[in-house]
């Protein structure tokens, strides 16, 4: 029974966060000022298991819920991942699983990922310059084995999005290198603005580069077409270059908001349930899944907080709402 909130969006999109680590720390996302090597990290006990994910995605299927992606921090951190995936494809109605990472451990699980079911990656890489990429990342990692990641994805066929987050001053230099190499390379690229997610990333809107000028950018070289949706609540903006059948696209949550289509819900490394990438606070499922409820609870429980939904952050923000407290990225996932 498809589930609907105030706002008559329907729940569509269940995004796993797996594990709250990561072996990079890009500047908006995990800093290392305030992720540094003594930081408090989730313990074992305090995340949810195989089995508890499990049960929420088949609980989340009977509601409406299709297309599930793992993010984290880095799911390839998380063991056994390969497992879990094979389990969440097996779920009637679930009928489409991604997984989101930073691409450095993708060329050794590149087949395992494929056979355990997933048919898509998404795979984050801000720029093809060596040191660039290691500002961004602060690990001294570069676009190397993300690169060799990507590519092995691809020949084993597994469909493949490399995404960019742009900020001015940092990384605009890369829009075109990445633009040419990835159309060679016939693999879908997005360009996603720099968002005010959580509270440590230090975001300004003066750092943001808009779709409307990233286009801008990219058409003077390569001649684009916009390419039509092909679902309700498809979050990029995508574009064929014109005599190519590669795309690229645009995520503009802030200059372009999409929050009228949105069908998402986010389950926290910890067991919490959010409706919105900047929320504040999120209703805790890991108690009840530890406790003596039965799945008609759960359900239950799920649409009660879909059905009071009414995020629409991209819509209403304000100077004010851009200081409130949300929740990091890194723990909610993206």
């Amino acid at each position: 029974m498809p589930v609907v909130d105030r706002l008559y969006r329907p729940l569509k999109d269940l995004r796993i966060s797996v594990t709250d680590r990561c072996n990079f720390r890009c500047s908006y996302c995990m800093p290392k000022e305030i992720f540094g090597q003594d930081y408090p990290f989730l313990k074992r006990e305090e995340i949810l298991s195989f089995e508890e994910i499990i049960r929420v995605a088949k609980v989340a299927s009977t509601l409406g819920v299709e297309k599930i992606r793992l993010t984290g921090g880095e799911p390839l951190l998380r063991k056994g991942v390969s497992e879990l995936i094979s389990q969440l494809n097996r779920i009637e109605g679930i009928r489409y699983i991604t997984l989101t990472t930073n691409g450095v451990y993708l060329e050794k699980y590149a087949e395992q990922l494929k056979q355990a079911g997933i048919c898509r990656v998404n795979v984050s890489l801000d720029s093809l310059d060596p040191e660039i990429f290691k500002q961004i990342n602060d690990m001294n990692i570069g676009p190397e084995p993300v690169l060799k990641g990507i590519l092995r994805a691809k020949e084993t066929g597994l469909e493949v999005k490399v995404n960019m987050v742009v900020k001015k001053g940092v990384n605009e230099s890369q829009v075109l290198p990445m633009v040419q190499f990835f159309k060679e390379k016939e693999i879908a690229l997005r360009f996603i603005e720099f968002m005010d997610v959580g509270s440590t990333n230090g975001w300004d809107l003066k750092d943001v580069l808009t779709k409307k000028e990233l286009h801008s950018i990219i058409s003077e070289k390569y001649p684009i077409e916009p390419v039509n949706p092909t679902y309700f609540g498809e979050v990029a903006k995508r574009y064929r270059y014109v005599g190519s059948s590669s795309e690229v696209g645009f995520i503009s949550s802030v200059s372009e908001t999409f929050c009228s289509s949105c069908t998402r819900a986010r389950l926290s490394t910890d067991g919490k349930i959010y409706t919105c990438l900047f929320a504040s606070e999120g209703f805790d499922l890991k108690s009840l899944l530890r406790s003596s409820v039965d799945d008609s609870e759960l359900k239950q429980v799920l649409m009660d907080v879909w059905n009071k939904r009414e995020d629409r952050y991209s819509e209403l923000r304000t100077e004010k709402s851009e200081k409130r407290k949300k929740i990091e990225m890194s723990y909610i996932g993206g």
